[in-house]
């Protein structure tokens, strides 16, 4: 069957339909990832993992299949879990403190701070492609995008890894406050009733590093305040272009 057909998968999942008759544990199948738990506070539960583990292997043998014993790992959940070696056919399987399943990081402390950290990565990496790609942040076209490529990651599964710590859920709201920043409009104006001036000064936020002080919205406000008020107050684009061009050639 090729690769990526809609078909495919549908008969890969009634091929396995029956993979976890006859097992004692618990088997989570979704396409071909699979996943065998059970409680191993006694022997008798140990065991019988390792006979649902045998039972997978001959199931495997039985439809020409093989499970791929390189990319199985076993998971110890539990402060007092005796850490049993478990084997697929003559292979032992090797252990594992943090295991990924369908995205999400499943640590065996059961603490889900690698998880927030691996959210809030991807969803700053992904907010730093909106603001490179988007220039005009027009809250018409930011929320959209917002909406569809960083909130999802931030909500994904977020039932079973919610922020158990202070410190993650800071990690997870900086992710929102740094869109919602970006969104802001890049000027405000000072409301003000004087004649003297234009009437429509401008103000910025001031910057904490020396960097910024050459970003265009700095070095832009200053020469806007300083513009008459004929020139701002134009009723057109094309009638602001000719006062402000006087304006100009009046200071060479």
């Amino acid at each position: 069957m090729p690769q990526e057909s809609v078909l495919g998968p549908v008969l890969f999942n009634l091929f396995i339909n029956d993979l976890d008759e006859e097992l004692e544990c618990t088997l989570s199948k979704f396409a071909d990832d699979t996943n065998l738990g059970g409680v191993v506070d006694t022997p008798e539960g140990r065991a019988a993992i390792q006979r649902d583990l045998d039972r997978l292997e001959s199931w495997a043998e039985n439809n020409l299949m093989r499970f791929n014993t390189g990319k199985c790992r076993v998971l110890h959940l539990g402060r007092n879990n005796p850490m049993h070696q478990y084997r697929l056919r003559a292979d032992l399987l090797e252990s594992s403190s943090v295991e990924r399943d369908l995205g999400v990081l499943v640590v065996d402390k059961l603490t889900m701070s690698q998880q927030c950290d691996l959210v809030a990565k991807k969803a700053n990496d992904l907010l730093g492609c909106v603001k490179k790609n988007e220039a005009s942040r027009l809250r018409e076209t930011f929320l959209p995008l917002y909406s569809a490529l960083v909130r999802p990651h931030l909500e994904y599964c977020v039932q079973f890894w919610p922020p158990q710590f202070k410190k993650d859920e800071e990690l997870l709201n900086r992710v929102q406050w740094r869109a919602t920043r970006m969104m802001a409009k890049l000027f405000s104006v000072v409301p003000s009733n004087k004649t003297r001036g234009n009437g429509h000064k401008l103000k910025h936020r001031k910057p904490h590093l020396n960097l910024r002080k050459n970003v265009f919205t700095l070095r832009v406000t200053e020469h806007w305040n300083r513009l008459p008020r004929v020139v701002v107050d134009s009723p057109s684009l094309e009638i602001f272009k000719t006062h402000l061009d006087k304006v100009l050639c009046s200071l060479l």
